[in-house]
């Protein structure tokens, strides 16, 4: 297994898809369905090339349908179905039929437009599904004609766990993956839904999305500017995935939504948002204070805050509105980023309560 790049404890173990599970579910199931037996472990061909082999957790074969089941190894990933049972069922389809799949218990089903599967088609995302068809195509040595239903125990649970339901797929999880591999925090699964977020929005013809860093500020954010659950998009730290993704598929107005520090760094000129990328710049902050006309007695205090709430203290205890400056900055930040797309922009800034400390851009309508 090929290692994802070093860190500070060392290099982190890649994993596999849920898509690549089930692909090696459905071709271990196939397989016994024609001969009688099951391969195991079973061999799959993933979209790159690569040709790993998976372990089956359990099988069964009767009356004509064939069940396999991996568990999903996520490697150093702090994935939720991580540990989670995949299951295939397949049968033999009706002649000409083609590879016809379906939902299991705990894969759920789309319910709303702009994802990449039509609403009541099973969650099981293109890139699975052409790979399961070439598996059990690669058995048969051609066309193949079947119904593969894909399954995850568990998977209704720990679909809360996910922006599932607010992307409108019901009754439990996505089969993804583009690659089979999982990539250690590459959060690649979070830019995944960001991205379908954005889509449901555009399917439902929303004007208007909001990007949030966390709970908290999402939660503000829908009530400043009174936006439904499917305008709301849990961007985390990646604001410049989000707002790069906006500018090739637009919306006419977004909102970026923050709590202090994020939105400082992002004022800061930071796209990616978490900690490892580094802290506030105080020192710029004292230097801002400054610029508005604090003392230096203020930008001392600021520049030794131990936290950015804390500095935005000290500037509000100086009559110094920092937070509709540094909101200001963050939309130039943000607007450079989706330069000529045409989407009208604010930034809003939150405390830890909801209230809001700073704003810049149209008001809400």
């Amino acid at each position: 297994m090929p290692q994802a790049e070093t860190e500070q404890n060392g290099p982190l173990r890649r994993g596999w898809t849920t898509g690549a599970c089930a692909t090696a579910a459905a071709r271990a199931a196939w397989t016994a369905l024609l001969t009688g037996h099951f391969p195991d472990p079973v061999e799959i061909l993933l979209p790159r090339g690569e040709r790993p082999s998976f372990a089956l957790a359990e099988t069964a074969l009767d009356d004509g349908t064939a069940m396999a089941a991996v568990v999903k190894d996520a490697g150093d990933d702090p994935d939720v179905t991580h540990g989670a049972l995949v299951r295939a069922w397949v049968r033999r389809g009706a002649p000409g039929s083609g590879v016809v799949f379906a939902a299991g218990p705990g894969v759920g089903t789309v319910t709303l437009p702009g994802l990449p599967l039509p609403p009541g088609e099973p969650a099981i995302n293109p890139v699975p599904r052409a790979m399961i068809r070439a598996a059990l195509e690669e058995v048969s040595g051609g066309a193949v004609d079947a119904q593969v239903t894909i399954g995850i125990d568990d998977g209704e649970e720990l679909a809360k766990r996910t922006m599932n339901g607010r992307l409108g797929i019901l009754g439990g999880l996505s089969v993804l993956g583009t690659t089979g591999i999982v990539v250690p925090y590459s959060c690649s699964a979070w830019i995944h839904s960001i991205q379908r977020g954005v889509d449901v929005a555009r399917g439902l013809g929303l004007r208007h999305v909001a990007g949030a860093t966390g709970d908290a500020s999402e939660r503000a954010v829908a009530r400043f500017h009174h936006l439904s659950e499917q305008a709301l998009i849990d961007m985390g730290d990646f604001v410049g995935g989000m707002l790069k993704y906006l500018r090739a598929h637009p919306v006419p107005r977004v909102t970026v939504a923050g709590g202090i520090a994020k939105i400082t760094k992002l004022a800061q000129g930071r796209l990616d948002l978490h900690s490892r990328r580094g802290t506030v710049d105080m020192a710029a902050l004292a230097a801002l204070a400054r610029e508005m006309g604090g003392d230096d007695a203020l930008a001392a205090r600021i520049a030794g805050a131990n936290t950015t709430p804390e500095a935005f203290a000290h500037a509000a205890a100086a009559g110094l509105a920092l937070g509709d400056v540094v909101a200001g900055r963050a939309r130039a930040v943000a607007a450079d980023v989706m330069a000529g797309s045409g989407i009208a922009l604010d930034v809003a800034i939150f405390d830890r309560d909801g209230e809001l400390i700073g704003h810049a851009g149209p008001p809400p309508s």
